[in-house]
């Protein structure tokens, strides 16, 4: 993502900027960076404009330029929502961080909610939702009391559940993805969170009982935008039930390796890896499946889908759990903030 879209306040710097992004549409990215750079003469201090000019820089082939220009971002904006410092990370000029910045993940999903359906399903044959939902019917129960959908986006997993759940929350990082998830009215309850963060700093609730957890928690095409999955799975050992589900997609990495950045900045998973945190945290893997989750230009990307259950506590079983109540005094597709 090249943030030519930001303005930068001056009219013949954007003028600029526009001109550089047809040059660089045209394939020119070395003439479409000289372009930036004079752009950046009149607004030195444009963020925006330096992680673009950074881009451009990569794609010409200047990686020690494209690194400059990503190091002025994040001493312009620290907080990092361009991503500057994953893209350094991929270029091997600093190390990769266990997680990518919260602001930077909130960003990009708030920029691709109005074109994230269409986007991903009909230009890059998204079929996580589908396949995730297939694995979890062949494998689990018909029916769940309660199902937690984490990093829930704009609802394409919730719509393909929600038949089978008598009560759907769905947490996402993006307010934009959120907004797009109420319309669909498929959620009786959404909600933002922090995947990454526990509860106290913006993460999931834990529930303040054991009759309160969920029997089905989800997390389909989120793990690719977290590196180290300690917290997250954590934080899925605490809100399910014992006997309850946990289905899940990640990018499928290589078998020697936890957690890998991608040029694209999205992280792959090793299976061994998986296989570790799942046993760590009380799960037991009752299926799992390997194949073509999406495109990424001519790449097809493999993933790796998993089912597994929480292991159950002596005499415990779901059966034994009180049935939840739909929380009647929440109104459906309620977005709480």
């Amino acid at each position: 993502m090249t943030q030519l879209s930001f303005s930068s306040g001056d009219l013949v710097a954007d003028r600029r900027a526009d001109y550089a992004r047809m040059l660089a549409d045209a394939g020119d990215f070395a003439a479409a960076a000289d372009l930036m750079r004079q752009a950046l003469e009149l607004v030195p201090s444009w963020p925006a404009g330096h992680f673009t000019l950074g881009v451009l820089e990569e794609k010409s082939g200047r990686l020690a330029a494209a690194s400059e220009a990503f190091r002025e971002v994040l001493r312009l904006a620290p907080a990092d929502i361009y991503g500057a410092g994953l893209k350094l990370a991929a270029l091997g000029q600093a190390q990769a961080p266990s997680q990518p910045p919260a602001a930077y993940v909130a960003r990009l999903f708030d920029d691709y909610a109005e074109r994230f359906d269409s986007a991903l399903v009909e230009g890059l044959s998204y079929s996580i939702p589908e396949k995730l939902t297939a694995l979890i019917v062949a494998n689990a129960p018909d029916r769940f009391k309660t199902a937690i959908d984490l990093g829930c986006g704009t609802g394409l997993l919730g719509e393909r559940l929600r038949n089978r759940v008598s009560f759907l929350k769905g947490y996402d990082i993006s307010k934009g993805m959120l907004a797009k998830a109420a319309e669909k009215a498929v959620y009786d309850q959404l909600a933002p969170a922090d995947l990454a963060s526990g509860p106290a700093n913006g993460g999931v609730p834990l529930p303040d009982n054991e009759a309160l957890k969920a029997d089905l928690v989800t997390a389909a095409d989120v793990f690719m935008y977290l590196g180290d999955l300690e917290p997250v799975f954590a934080t899925a050992a605490a809100i399910i039930a014992t006997d309850g589900y946990f289905a899940f997609s990640v990018e499928d990495g290589a078998a020697d390796v936890d957690w890998q950045l991608q040029p694209s900045l999205r992280y792959r998973h090793g299976e061994h890896y998986l296989r570790a945190l799942l046993d760590r945290h009380g799960f037991d893997i009752v299926v799992t499946e390997r194949g073509p989750i999406r495109k990424d230009g001519a790449e097809t990307i493999i993933g790796l889908l998993v089912v597994a259950r929480r292991r159950s506590a002596a005499g415990v079983t779901l059966a034994d759990l009180p049935v939840i109540d739909a929380s009647p005094d929440i109104a459906p597709t309620e977005v709480l903030h």
